[in-house]
């Protein structure tokens, strides 16, 4: 869990009478929706049946619709770790640390955690949370330092492996010790999908050739766990090695990323050795990881206007929409997403930015809130730009339930809603 710091100065500045949110009773009826929700999305599945991997404790899957060409049965890696956001409870422990314990055990089992527990799906990743995941797990249930070493050492297995490995299956670790998304065939296409963005015009369908903020950051978050684990074990040699890799890393992405006269971190193409263009969520990461400064941080915050719409974020801005893709690309504008909001507001806090937190988290609030009064269910995403509109169509069909979405609802309800009553 993070540090947060005293607030600093808003861009916002006070919060108008609307902005300072909802009541407990205007959600009520969504949270009981969500609450009767849970038991639909876990799973039990102990052996291999077709394509479909075996693990040994329950898990949550995104959707479920009987029926349904995309009726889940699989655990998924990164969204694992925000459909738990709001089951911070004794009555989930058993299921959160076992979700964990299923990520690890695929680990063990193929030497990557797959996109999901699916064998076809075993050819990529996804964004990696599992040190966060255990962090939090070993925190709000105060599990001990035997079990945050043991599972830590899977997770170092799985930075070296994965995400540091420099040829085949993990060639990931490309240019000045910096990773990129990755497939196993070496299709650009499935390598977006690594990166949990599918599809997006962040990487102009060449993921390949891109170093990824996000990951990237994600990678400097695993580098100062590790160095958190050595402190907490009493290791200090092991803690200042982890702590110089962080901060190598830290001081490449700033100088290849970061765009100081935009305010906003960008891909950067290895292979022309350029950044992207397109302005995205992913500029947040490094802020959330911790790994911005108090300069960075304050224009990345004016820079959200870039996406802040009347329903919240749109995980890219405006100039996205006006670039032509053969195929949908549903993670752009005007689309907002329960994990970037997450991720955003969680950085905003750990900066001292509470004001603008409790906004964004309210709109995103509101947003989901009224789709929910007229239709009655979640979405997986959601048009942020005109949120009486149906979401910007991806190349599946839009889900609804849905495990993410609403896991942050109830995460923000508790922060900004219980928390003030």
């Amino acid at each position: 869990m993070f540090r947060f710091e005293k607030a600093k100065t808003y861009v916002s500045g006070a919060l108008t009478k609307k902005e300072l949110g909802l009541s407990a009773v205007d959600v009520a009826g969504a949270r009981e929706y969500i609450l009767n929700y849970w038991p639909i999305l876990i799973h039990t599945q102990t052996k291999d049946v077709g394509s479909l991997i075996g693990v040994p404790y329950p898990y949550l899957v995104p959707s479920s619709a009987k029926g349904h060409e995309f009726d889940y049965e699989e655990l998924f890696y990164w969204d694992s770790y925000f459909m738990v956001q709001g089951l911070w409870d004794q009555k989930h422990k058993d299921l959160i640390s076992g979700i964990a314990d299923d990520l690890i055990f695929l680990f063990n089992r193929f030497h990557v955690i797959p996109n999901s527990s699916q064998y076809y799906m075993t050819s990529r990743s996804q964004p990696p949370f599992l040190t966060s995941l255990l962090f939090e797990i070993y925190e709000h249930y105060d599990l001990g330092q035997q079990w945050i070493n043991e599972r830590m050492k899977v997770a170092e297995e799985e930075y070296h492996v994965v995400w540091m490995g420099q040829r085949k299956p993990n060639a990931r670790q490309v240019y000045r010790g910096l990773s990129r998304y990755y497939d196993y065939n070496y299709l650009n296409d499935i390598a977006e999908t690594e990166s949990g963005w599918d599809m997006t015009t962040r990487f102009y369908r060449k993921a390949l050739n891109f170093l990824p903020v996000d990951l990237n950051a994600l990678l400097y978050k695993y580098e100062t766990d590790f160095a958190r684990l050595a402190d907490i074990n009493g290791d200090s040699q092991e803690s200042e090695k982890w702590k110089l890799l962080a901060n190598q890393r830290r001081d490449v992405m700033n100088e290849l990323m970061w765009d100081k006269s935009k305010g906003l971190y960008f891909d950067f193409d290895y292979t022309k050795r350029k950044r992207g263009s397109i302005a995205s969520l992913a500029s947040y990461y490094p802020m959330w990881a911790g790994m911005v400064n108090d300069q960075q941080a304050a224009l990345l915050v004016k820079s959200l206007k870039r996406f802040e719409n009347n329903g919240g974020l749109s995980a890219t801005d405006f100039s996205s929409s006006l670039l032509f893709s053969p195929v949908p690309t549903q993670w752009d504008y005007p689309n907002g997403w329960a994990p970037l909001h997450f991720i955003v507001i969680q950085a905003l806090e750990r900066y001292g930015y509470h004001n603008d937190a409790k906004r964004l988290a309210n709109k995103w609030l509101r947003c989901n809130l009224d789709w929910f009064l007229k239709n009655g269910v979640f979405l997986e995403k959601y048009n942020v730009v005109n949120t009486d509109k149906p979401p910007k169509k991806g190349l599946y069909p839009s889900q609804i339930g849905f495990g993410w979405t609403n896991s942050i609802f109830e995460r923000f309800c508790k922060d900004y809603i219980d928390s003030s009553v």
